[in-house]
C-alpha cells in the first residue's frame, strides 16, 4: 500500500496513493489506520483522491477506523471520494456514517469551524 501521513496540529492526514483499496491492501491499511485512529487526535481525514476501485475489505478498513473513534466523538473524513467508490458507498449506505469534502482544504476549514 502506498500512501503518505502528515499531521496539522491535532489532525491526522492520510492520503492513499493507490488507485485500489482492495483485499490485497486492506490488512496493511487497517493495520495503519488503528494506529492512527488514537483518542488523543481531533480528526481523521483520508484522501482518496487517487482511489478508483474499493471493495468490501477496504470499506471494511474505514469502518474499523470510524468504529475507534465514535466512541471519542472524534470524525472520520473522506476526501475526494469520487466515481465508483461514491456510488458503492451510497449504495451500501456508508455515505451516512462519513463527512465528505472535495478538498484537504476544505476538510480543515470545515474542522475549525
Amino acid at each position: 500500500m502506498h500512501y503518505t501521513v502528515e499531521y496539522k496540529d491535532n489532525i491526522v492526514i492520510l492520503d492513499m496513493k493507490n488507485k485500489s483499496v482492495e483485499s490485497d491492501v486492506s490488512a496493511e491499511l487497517k493495520a495503519k489506520l488503528l494506529v492512527l485512529a488514537q483518542p488523543d487526535i481531533e480528526a481523521l481525514i483520508v484522501n482518496m483522491t487517487n482511489v478508483d476501485a474499493v471493495d468490501s475489505s477496504g470499506l471494511g478498513a474505514l469502518l474499523l477506523a470510524n468504529r475507534q473513534l465514535r466512541e471519542h466523538a472524534i470524525p472520520v473524513i473522506l476526501v475526494g471520494v469520487k466515481g465508483f467508490v461514491k456510488s458503492l458507498m451510497t449504495m451500501t449506505k456508508i455515505d451516512e456514517v462519513f463527512e465528505f469534502y472535495p478538498t484537504i482544504e476544505e476538510a480543515l476549514a470545515a474542522l475549525e469551524q
